[in-house]
């Protein structure tokens, strides 16, 4: 029997607090100590350690971690041998995935990959450039930059960069042009190959799976509670978007009913006004942690 504590890697970093509000939502509160690097976490059947995504993955493969978070990116970066458990779709600024994309000065004369034959490029994310473009047949030279990487090319220290985004928007502020994406990353729950097979700590580190990706699902939706009439009924049914059909119960008043739906945080204002107008009485918006 595998040990009963399963050792779990938040990522440090932009990602951390976001990590730590989702884990909440999830049904864990977690403390992060100043300067430390193990907070603490009310459940006993877990302890975490915070690192930086960027190695996140090698912990897990080495197994000093059972399972962590980190990007998808880092993983491939490293080619770390590691279960990829869930994918988590959050971060610091929206709630779509990251992308990886080369950039070069808003005048320059490169427009394609082949262009780059025999150029400078900078970024963070060294290893996975050089296979994508040897892959390709295109050589390079790939430098790595500890950071401030768009200002490489302004510098003419590089004469490309490829760097992490989820706009575009710090790209073209520093006067780059992006021509081409490599990658689309998002946080992913991975695991370390001996752990997964451990009953235990696999069926833990489902329990976490499962209930993150219930935070996330619940992410921009409400629940709608109201009372409806009984001639009134059909109407409002008939008007309610629902994840599935709604939720009916008889009232203790004769000829009433208690009717319950899960939408769109961004249908309900339009959405009100039309179950008022349908005959729909007391409705109650109440937010959610979970949808699983």
């Amino acid at each position: 029997m595998g040990e009963r504590v399963l050792k779990f890697g938040i990522p440090k970093g932009s990602l951390e607090q976001a990590t730590i509000e989702l884990l909440e939502k999830s049904g864990w509160r977690v403390k992060v100590h100043h300067r430390s690097y193990f907070p603490e976490i009310d459940d006993p059947e877990i302890s975490c350690a915070i690192c930086r995504a960027q190695e996140m993955s090698r912990y897990v493969e080495a197994g000093v971690l059972d399972a962590g978070i980190t990007g998808k990116d880092w993983i491939l970066e490293n080619d770390s041998k590691v279960v990829p458990v869930a994918d988590l779709i959050y971060s610091k600024v929206s709630k779509r995935p990251a992308r990886w994309v080369l950039a070069v000065p808003a005048d320059s004369d490169i427009k394609t990959l082949e262009d780059l034959q025999g150029k400078k490029i900078a970024t963070e994310l060294v290893n996975f450039t050089k296979r994508y473009f040897a892959e390709r047949g295109i050589e390079v030279k790939v430098e790595f930059s500890w950071g401030a990487t768009e200002a490489k090319v302004v510098q003419g220290l590089a004469d490309a960069i490829v760097e992490v985004t989820e706009t575009g928007s710090t790209i073209r502020a520093h006067g780059l042009r992006i021509i081409h994406e490599l990658m689309v990353t998002n946080p992913q729950l991975i695991a370390n190959e001996a752990a997964w097979k451990d009953p235990w700590k696999r069926k833990k580190i489902e329990q976490l799976a499962l209930l993150l990706q219930g935070a996330l699902k619940a992410d921009r939706l409400v629940g709608l509670k109201m009372n409806v009439s009984e001639k009134d009924l059909d109407k409002v049914v008939e008007i309610l978007p629902s994840l599935t059909a709604p939720t009916i119960s008889k009232l203790y008043q004769e000829g009433w009913y208690a009717v319950e739906t899960v939408i769109s945080e961004g249908e309900v204002r339009e959405l009100i006004p039309k179950l008022i107008e349908a005959g729909a009485r007391g409705i109650i918006e109440y937010s959610l942690n979970k949808v699983i």
